[in-house]
């Protein structure tokens, strides 16, 4: 295999496509782009090749078939690239990265009723890259790799045990992409990978991870993304009981209560808002509405509950990390999360958590005992590198 290779890292959504290129192994960027409301008549697009300017469309994109081949002659021929890089959810019975074939597949279809967002574009995806690209290697690296190694007590619910070993009922985990970014750059500024982390990944999706020396050891996660944190539409932690009482007692039925939990709630659904972005609510919440207000503190108040609960399994800590879309960019949520923390040892710097806004920093003050960083998520390099190396480790599945 040459010395240097291309990954394209492909994130796949219903009506999205994006993409990077990355220059292996030495990971320069080489190209970036992204595809939004495809299948509307709103679709449009951008593109940056190198140092180039940015070039934008609209229109005429209208599968994702479309955007891969307008994607291909922007690039000039995806043909040439070493592997398609792709960042999975969940499969049953299969995690870590993985050549996507036909097992696989077969594997995230299985469970294609708990994740309806999620592994359907991206089933459709690699099968639709596998016909205009055949022979080129797809390869997934699943959310659920990086908590591999949580141990059982963190996995389980208290559920019979039948339901685990028949049909696969435990804890897994998410955003693994990111949160094992975050760790590994949290060390790598650090100068050591023996820390007690927790990562905060905050945006229309939101999560925590406990990570003590590079592990996960615990996560906000459930079994799947509908739980944890109030996400932005839909419930997280919701109690199963007062499901299926909507459901049956109170005549919802099952298909409007699901569809209401996981479209119609969250952040969304507590503020009456016509979005759960974070942005709209601090909105609205200055101007007054109770309701956003409220949607807020308890959004605040999941991340507090888990913060302190990951601080008792690590037996302390030593860096608190915010990334993502809110984490990154959102100095008055940081700053609600962090207050009134000096039991923990935290101390915020008012002025630098003001300051930062998606760059990296340290937003703690130098009396703190716990450091507290911002670091910008880089989900797609941990995909490219994941790739590199499954490819270094079976080069006869390389292209020809």
């Amino acid at each position: 295999m040459p010395e240097t290779r291309q990954i394209l890292v492909a994130n796949l959504g219903s009506t999205s496509f994006k993409f990077r290129l990355y220059e292996m192994p030495g990971e320069r960027l080489l190209a970036k782009g992204g595809f939004e409301r495809l299948g509307s008549d709103r679709a449009a697009w951008k593109i940056t090749v190198g140092d180039g300017p940015e070039k934008t469309g609209q229109g005429g994109v209208v599968t994702h078939e479309d955007a891969i081949r307008l994607t291909d002659r922007e690039l000039g021929g995806l043909a040439r690239v070493a592997a398609i890089g792709f960042k999975p959810v969940m499969a049953r019975g299969i995690s870590g990265t993985q050549f996507m074939d036909g097992r696989v597949l077969a594997a995230m279809e299985d469970i294609a009723s708990l994740l309806p967002a999620h592994n359907p574009p991206y089933i459709d995806g690699v099968r639709l890259f596998n016909k205009l690209y055949p022979g080129l290697p797809c390869i997934g690296t699943f959310e659920t790799a990086f908590y591999d190694n949580v141990p059982e007590h963190n996995r389980r619910f208290p559920v019979p045990r039948e339901w685990e070993k028949k049909f696969g009922i435990a804890r897994y985990g998410f955003h693994g992409a990111s949160h094992r970014y975050v760790s590994e750059r949290a060390a790598e500024l650090r100068g050591s990978d023996k820390i007690r982390l927790v990562s905060c990944h905050l945006g229309g999706s939101s999560s925590m991870a406990a990570v003590k020396d590079g592990t996960a050891i615990d996560s906000s996660w459930g079994m799947t993304p509908q739980s944890g944190l109030p996400q932005n539409n839909r419930a997280g932690d919701f109690d199963c009981f007062a499901m299926m009482y909507l459901a049956r007692e109170c005549g919802l039925g099952w298909d409007t209560v699901e569809k209401a939990l996981a479209t119609g709630s969250g952040l969304k659904g507590m503020s009456g808002l016509e979005t759960g972005d974070m942005r709209d609510l601090h909105e609205a919440a200055q101007a007054g509405n109770q309701d956003a207000q409220t949607a807020i503190a308890v959004f605040v108040a999941a991340i507090r509950k888990y913060l302190g609960q990951f601080f008792i399994e690590l037996d302390g800590l030593d860096v608190l990390v915010f990334t993502a879309g809110i984490g990154e960019n959102d100095p008055e949520l940081r700053a609600r999360v962090c207050a009134d923390l000096g039991c923990l040892g935290l101390e915020l710097d008012a002025a630098a958590n003001r300051a930062c806004r998606a760059t990296e920093a340290v937003i703690s003050t130098p009396a703190s005992k716990v450091e507290v960083r911002v670091i910008p998520t880089n989900e797609e390099i941990v995909i490219a590198r994941n790739a590199w190396r499954l490819l270094q480790e079976h080069p006869q599945q390389q292209a020809a």
